[in-house]
């Protein structure tokens, strides 16, 4: 259904765990490492990584292993279909994880392994009881309830094509099908400000102006702690679209509009309060 917004209930008690969702691109060896610390440190960290997203999983999970055991952690691979992902077995193993990581690809390929699966449920658990969970790109896109996918519709097709460019503002133009539902209320983009991808986030979040639009870009890592508080980290921006409290047109009109739509750019070293919209820029 096009412009439908697909949502999991919230957990009743907020979680004890972080997330540190990275958006794509080379990522910097200090968000690595803070993502091993996260996770308890080195000789404590024990991280699973769920390459399922990209085609070659096996070398993209070996990769990822052999970087995280480098820094001290005890990473392990965990690449599943979606019939093994109900397998107690896989469960048990991720029960024993203090980090879940996501590496990068289609995220569309990612939640086909995974939604409504009891290794899904075993990776909400640990992030409820105080796991780090965290992801790139595609494993970025996967964080929230609703998830973008990276296609959209054009005038006249009934199906949504990939598309690597984003011309226009309007309504029912993007692809938005459940995510892994680790952030609420808010909808997460990728590879933002490299790729040019605001009008891909405006369509979006001006058709649901409930949701806060998050584009992280290359390099750049949005960090969720348990008192809800975001910090930006890496090497560039986040932009947050805000439209809670705009003047948006209504579904029936032939165009989409908005107005007083609270537009932030925070660089490295901001913090956001998704409640309040608060933002603390960094002093330089």
């Amino acid at each position: 259904m096009r412009g439908a917004r697909w949502s999991e209930p919230a957990a009743a008690e907020a979680p004890k765990g972080t997330l540190l969702i990275v958006g794509g691109g080379t990522q910097p060896a200090e968000l690595v490492r803070h993502f091993v610390d996260l996770a308890g440190g080195p000789g404590k960290a024990r991280i699973a990584i769920l390459p399922m997203a990209t085609s070659d999983a096996v070398a993209t999970g070996a990769e990822k292993e052999a970087e995280l055991d480098s820094l001290g952690a005890d990473a392990f691979v965990v690449n599943v279909t979606r019939a093994q992902a109900d397998d107690d077995a896989v469960v048990r193993k991720l029960a024993t994880a203090t980090g879940i990581w996501f590496p990068g690809g289609d995220q569309s390929l990612l939640t086909a392994a995974l939604q409504g699966s009891a290794a899904l449920r075993a990776i909400h658990q640990r992030f409820q009881a105080g796991a780090v969970v965290g992801g790139t790109s595609a494993g970025a896109a996967v964080m929230s309830d609703s998830m973008i996918t990276g296609n959209q519709f054009w005038p006249g097709m009934t199906a949504a094509v990939d598309s690597p460019s984003f011309s226009r503002i309007t309504r029912g133009s993007i692809e938005i099908v459940p995510g892994l539902g680790f952030v609420h209320n808010a909808i997460v983009d990728q590879h933002f400000l490299r790729r040019q991808r605001e009008n891909r986030l405006f369509s979006v979040v001006l058709e649901r102006p409930s949701l806060l639009g998050v584009g992280i870009d290359e390099g750049t890592a949005l960090k969720v702690t348990p008192d809800g508080k975001w910090t930006v980290l890496g090497r560039s921006s986040v932009m947050i679209l805000d439209a809670r409290r705009s003047q948006v047109t209504p579904v029936h009109a032939g165009t989409l509009g908005a107005a007083d739509v609270r537009v932030s750019l925070l660089p490295a070293g901001s913090t956001y309060d998704p409640r309040t919209g608060e933002v603390t820029l960094p002093p330089r």
